[in-house]
């Protein structure tokens, strides 16, 4: 995977995009929180995915319940803004690791001019672009997918890395390949959980991994529990790895993990 970042282009002023004037503040409050995303064969975190969380850490639900179509736009902004700033205090940059930010598509309207705010939030935290993953999960109803692939090809071109999330959670998966090629995607955990016992999930991991070799995606196993799924995933070529195997999701700065959890 190629990190190093291109030139980035000016953004467009004055901007037109109606959504983009919107200023007003939220009428709920929401954290983040952070999980890492452990490479098992340099034994070492390679990103922190910053994920929702209520203002007194309460799970996603009770944040993501409060969103609809007037405030979408706002909250995946202010979720840009927030999540890049957690991401510099906890000092993710200057380890050498990616924060991994989720963003919401059906709330992107014109990627090269809405992508702002995310601009000025990585110049003013001085967080370099090229350390900036965006997911966008598979589950989530696309609205338009040639839109979809379009805000992929602008972010790559100023310098941010894609995933996709959920990756064999929908109906989609390899058609959404087949339309745009991310850097990254995240096998789902209902895929991963008990791999190492089902030959059916093992078959198509090998398929998904395939394909992902052959148009040059790096794979991301998500939700690991156990040493098991581990050890199933690391046999068949995956390093990146996210789960409570490793560690949960954390408010402070996680610096390293557990020996013990990279296994032998």
């Amino acid at each position: 995977m190629n990190t190093a970042p291109p030139s980035v282009p000016p953004v467009a002023a004055p901007l037109h995009c109606e959504q983009c004037d919107c200023r007003n503040d939220l009428a709920f409050r929401f954290e983040f929180a952070f999980q890492p995303i452990v490479d098992v064969a340099a034994r070492r975190i390679f990103a922190q995915e910053a994920l929702v969380r209520g203002p007194d850490g309460e799970a996603s639900g009770s944040v993501l319940s409060q969103v609809n179509d007037d405030n979408r736009y706002r909250f995946d902004q202010s979720c840009r803004v927030k999540a890049v700033k957690g991401a510099k205090r906890l000092g993710i940059d200057q380890r050498g690791e990616f924060v991994s930010i989720n963003f919401l598509p059906n709330a992107v309207y014109e990627p090269e001019r809405c992508i702002r705010t995310t601009l000025e939030a990585a110049s003013a935290a001085a967080f370099p672009l090229e350390r900036i993953i965006f997911e966008v999960t598979e589950v989530e109803k696309i609205v338009d997918r040639a839109h979809l692939a379009n805000i992929i090809r602008a972010y790559r071109q100023f310098g941010f890395l894609t995933a996709i999330d959920d990756f064999g959670a929908g109906y989609s998966g390899l058609n959404l390949l087949a339309e745009y090629q991310p850097d990254l995607i995240k096998i789902d955990i209902e895929l991963v959980r008990n791999i190492h016992l089902s030959r059916p999930k093992r078959a198509i991991l090998a398929g998904i991994l395939s394909v992902c070799r052959e148009l040059d995606i790096r794979v991301i196993a998500e939700g690991i529990e156990t040493v098991e799924e581990r050890d199933c995933l690391r046999d068949y070529g995956i390093t990146l790895m996210q789960g409570y195997l490793f560690s949960p999701a954390t408010f402070r700065s996680l610096a390293s993990i557990a020996d013990s959890a990279y296994g032998g």
